[in-house]
């Protein structure tokens, strides 16, 4: 379902948006009126409908009215739509202070059931024009309010016009054909007191929770992004359909504040999370992501997945933690010290969609290996990874920083890690230690074989598989000396002395850790 915002919001609080839209339903590709509104913790759809406020009447799904024809202004309404196009035959206009204005009971987007106890349901334009000219100087029509009016019958929602807003004569179902101007009755409508009043007014359709909810630009499972649309989707998969604006800057701003209380909500959660964990094991970071799977057609297929760094591991879910067992029913779990963060691609524009560009090809890079922006991916032991898209840059930026973070203070609070590995027949222990550097000793005798700090290390090398060369400079010598390891798992042994390393340059120089920062230069660049 598509939701097209047709005019701008308005700002009620920091968090709180409202604003007119179109929800647009795929399978009968009509769009409809309805108006959003946003709160810090939910987005609700409203639709237009008319209740009856006073009276005897409190049921507005049929309303029979009675209109007598004036001599100016004819039955003072205007009509669109018919069953050509599918859709039923609607009050377009209604004229101020004239037949159907008097009546207080009749409202631009009401369908039309009967006319003088004739069905018309099923009816054409011009046929219903037809009936309703020649219906006699006294019409009685039986109405029911359309809540989903299609937008092409571009209905407005406002007040009556005013009698001078004269539309043609000419019968056509997608333009106003007017039944205000013929007619030779001198009778006057009177409202009697004692009548139903009848009003529009909005009523909640639809409340999305923001909480754990998650944001998506793409249609399911592809790349192609939608023009100026994401969708909101609650924890237990309730969906807004599909939210599209006019103008980039419109679509930008909506995501924006729909993520941030997204992301406000999942703060909440983790300092409640936090309350019942030890200062070791505390939440860092989480939320939602989408990764990409590889199809047995070697397509690309994307999947919502929720991450979390919390404690020492890295935690991958198809559906949020709620409860303190949902730690343990992670789909995957890596030690934070053995996994390594990359940034794959990010667009250096503004949070906005450029669809020209990217169908020009403007700020293409044709290496990269599919269409998203914001793609970073963390690469695990044995030589895997997983590869992720997020859908602001301003959440890569994060995702940056909580990975830097996290890892950090598990390096800090580990102190060493230590690794069975074998050089020529000999079963040895590789050790890395934040304060001492690299150590490799006998996994029997325990005798210390070499030393060296984080500084010494000028380089190395791997044959991608087991084996990888170390170049350590002697200082008293200044020569370089090469050590040769082979490693059961040597992707987590490397990424592990990644860690270790950045996390001494972070305590001696933290300025110069922020300075690399891709994902937070794209940031302050905007």
């Amino acid at each position: 379902m598509f939701i097209v915002l047709n005019f701008c919001f308005c700002a009620l609080l920091l968090q709180t948006k409202t604003g007119i839209a179109l929800l647009y339903d795929e399978v009968s590709e009509n769009a409809y009126d309805i108006r959003l509104k946003l709160t810090k913790e939910v987005l609700t759809i409203q639709k237009q409908d008319v209740i009856c406020v006073s009276g005897s009447d409190h049921s507005a799904n049929h309303r029979a009215v009675t209109l007598r024809r004036q001599p100016v202004g004819g039955l003072g309404l205007s009509i669109k739509g018919g069953a050509e196009h599918k859709v039923p035959v609607v009050i377009s206009k209604i004229f101020k202070d004239q037949a159907a204005d008097q009546t207080g009971m009749l409202f631009i987007g009401d369908a039309i059931i009967q006319v003088n106890g004739i069905n018309v349901e099923s009816a054409t334009h011009e046929e219903v024009v037809h009936l309703l000219r020649n219906a006699g100087d006294e019409v009685t029509i039986t109405v029911q309010y359309l809540r989903e009016a299609p937008s092409f019958l571009k209905l407005p929602l406002g007040s009556p016009g005013p009698s001078s807003d004269h539309s043609s004569g000419a019968s056509s179902p997608l333009f106003d054909s007017g039944l205000h101007l013929n007619g030779n009755s001198t009778n006057t409508l009177y409202k009697l007191s004692n009548e139903p009043k009848y009003e529009k007014h909005w009523l909640d359709t639809l409340s999305v929770p923001l909480s754990m909810g998650r944001i998506s630009r793409y249609k399911a499972g592809t790349d192609k992004l939608r023009s100026n649309a994401f969708e909101v989707l609650a924890l237990d998969g309730v969906s807004t359909g599909i939210l599209q604006f006019y103008t980039a800057q419109e679509s930008a701003d909506w995501l924006r504040a729909i993520s941030t209380n997204i992301s406000d909500l999942t703060l909440q959660n983790m300092k409640m999370s936090n309350k019942c964990c030890s200062p070791s094991d505390q939440v860092i970071h989480m939320g939602w992501v989408n990764e990409r799977l590889e199809g047995t057609d070697s397509s690309q297929l994307y999947k919502f997945k929720f991450l979390a760094l919390k404690g020492s591991s890295f935690y991958i879910f198809s559906t949020p933690p709620v409860s303190t067992l949902d730690w343990v029913r992670a789909e995957k779990i890596y030690n934070l010290c053995e996994v390594l963060f990359k940034i794959h691609k990010l667009w250096l524009a503004d949070d906005c969609w450029l669809q020209a560009n990217l169908y020009l090809g403007i700020h293409q890079d044709f290496d990269l290996e599919d269409q998203r922006p914001y793609c970073f991916s963390v690469m695990v032991g044995h030589g895997k990874s997983h590869y992720f898209n997020v859908e602001l840059g301003s959440e890569l930026a994060v995702w940056e920083k909580s990975f830097q973070r996290a890892i950090f203070l598990e390096v800090q609070r580990t102190g060493s890690k230590t690794y069975m590995c074998s050089w020529q027949g000999d079963t040895l222990c590789f050790t890395i230690d934040f304060a001492l550097g690299f150590t490799c000793f006998d996994s029997k005798t325990k005798n210390v074989l070499w030393r060296f700090k984080f500084s010494q290390l000028k380089g190395s090398s791997d044959d991608g598989k087991t084996r990888v060369k170390l170049l350590f400079q002697n200082l008293d010598t200044k020569q370089i000396e090469t050590k040769e390891l082979e490693f059961q798992d040597l992707t987590a042994v490397l990424h592990c002395i990644h860690s270790f390393i950045a996390a001494k340059v972070a305590s001696v120089d933290p300025v110069f850790i922020d300075s690399q920062s891709i994902a937070r230069k794209y940031m302050y660049s905007n």
